[in-house]
């Protein structure tokens, strides 16, 4: 087992946005005719994705809705993100971000993101934020059918890495995933991948039990120390 590539979350890790979505969402209920509930949003809605998430929010009100009509809102609350960061000077980017980006390129290592997110979305504020040129593949929320705690994005972002690097050869245990969420910590585990647990959405402690590693922030994520561990258990099979 080598480390082979890097891949991120996207909400919670690049990007500080979890209070813009639950308004977001807390205003599409209420547009419903539907009481929105701020514990239940974090219950639901964290790590997964909007389609998920909404649909699970209406059935929870006894709202059940045509799969035409959810992705009606769906792209209603994404239109709403879009105008939302128009209004935002600088975008809320995790500090130490391209720091964590600077080493891993150092190191030679693609990296990818696996989120719940609309591409769209995601593409836009890489884009603003002059990031998108790092993330040679992205599995959003419109690539596949499921949401995280599913294992489906990770597997099939390894199948692109594969496919966009010919020579990597890559294993889902050769990746190593940076989550917030623990709904995508299980997603990267049931998928065969170590995990680094970045305290941004939880606190510290709690994350320390799910994830492999645990650090308070992206600068504090060293690794060499992760490669060695890599290098370490890949020699332990020989």
């Amino acid at each position: 087992m080598t480390l082979k590539a890097v891949l991120f979350d996207f909400n919670g890790v690049i990007i500080n946005d979890e209070a813009i979505h639950q308004q977001l969402i807390e205003e599409l209920l209420i547009s419903e005719n539907l009481r929105p509930s701020a514990d239940e949003y974090r219950e639901v809605c964290l790590g997964r994705s909007d389609r998920i998430c909404i649909a699970e929010l209406l059935k929870r009100r006894g709202r059940f809705v045509t799969e035409n009509y959810l992705t009606q809102l769906i792209i209603r609350k994404a239109e709403a993100y879009k105008h939302k960061l128009e209004t935002l000077d600088n975008l809320p980017i995790y500090p130490g971000l391209e720091d964590l980006i600077y080493t891993i390129r150092v190191a030679e290592l693609p990296m990818g993101i696996v989120s719940g997110a609309l591409r769209q979305e995601v593409e836009l504020v890489l884009d603003r934020a002059q990031l998108a040129q790092y993330f040679s593949v992205i599995v959003a929320g419109d690539d596949i059918t499921v949401s995280k705690p599913e294992p489906d994005g990770y597997l099939l972002a390894v199948e692109r890495l594969n496919q966009h690097y010919p020579n990597l050869n890559a294993k889902a245990a050769d990746c190593l995933v940076i989550e917030d969420t623990f709904a995508g910590i299980e997603a990267a585990k049931r998928a065969g991948m170590q995990v680094v647990g970045v305290a941004h959405t939880y606190p510290f402690h709690m994350l320390q039990r799910q994830a492999n590693w645990t650090v308070d922030y992206l600068h504090e994520l060293e690794l060499d120390r992760v490669q060695e561990v890599y290098s370490q258990k890949a020699a332990s099979v020989r």
